[in-house]
């Protein structure tokens, strides 16, 4: 057996094990395998494998690979987790199932544009730097819910969730809590948080999907 279909085995196992231990139902938290760097050979083990739905950074990257894969694999959920720029709008829309990182106006209005003059409707989230880090993407805490409002109101956006990425080195558990609560205030139902290091956590504190890449594909 490949060693990243061993390591998706027990991430699966580790994630059913925290949903257990959090009393939450099973599959409360989809595994989203984050793919970013890795070809398509790397990849198509853990297709094999049955997982189906994947994350990536980069609109080019994606392209350059997914196309492919989902004409010999059926059923592919992809996500942009990685910033998006406003001239990979239309890329975006045409290439993803879901966009989580949605996080200023610019964006908003772009996508918007997109949707409209493509028929297609990838799933949005707003992006929260919830450690509020300047030379991290996201929308501040304090504006999150106010966003997610005018995403709906002005720009007619179907905002259905919160992403964030905890500051490194520092616990998790408050970001992960603070996230919850903004979904909360804002009504948004799916929450994504929770990488390799941290998806238990981000599991008990109520992560809807959990980002992991390294505990699968190893490190990059």
């Amino acid at each position: 057996m490949e060693k990243s279909v061993e390591q998706l085995l027990e991430v699966r196992r580790k994630i059913a094990a925290a949903e257990l231990e959090a009393d939450r139902p099973e599959g409360a938290a989809t595994l989203v395998a984050v793919s970013k760097t890795f070809e398509a050979d790397a990849i198509r083990p853990v297709l094999e494998a049955g997982q189906r739905v994947f994350g990536e950074n980069r609109v080019q990257e994606a392209q350059g690979k997914w196309p492919a894969l989902r004409q010999e694999f059926a059923g592919i959920e992809l996500h942009l987790i990685g910033p998006l720029q406003s001239n990979k709008a239309k890329e975006a829309v045409a290439l993803f199932d879901v966009i989580e990182t949605v996080d200023r106006e610019k964006i908003a209005a772009e996508l918007a544009k997109e949707i409209a003059r493509q028929g297609r409707s990838p799933k949005l989230y707003v992006q929260v730097n919830t450690g509020s880090e300047p030379q991290k993407a996201g929308i501040e805490p304090r504006e999150a819910v106010e966003f997610v409002k005018r995403c709906r109101e002005v720009h007619n956006l179907a905002i259905e969730g919160l992403m964030c990425i905890p500051t490194a080195d520092e616990n998790p558990g408050p970001h992960f809590a603070l996230l919850e609560k903004l979904a909360r205030q804002a009504g948004v139902e799916k929450l994504s948080m929770g990488m390799s290091g941290d998806f238990e956590t981000a599991i008990a504190f109520g992560a809807t999907s959990v980002r992991v890449g390294s505990a699968i594909f190893g490190a990059r």
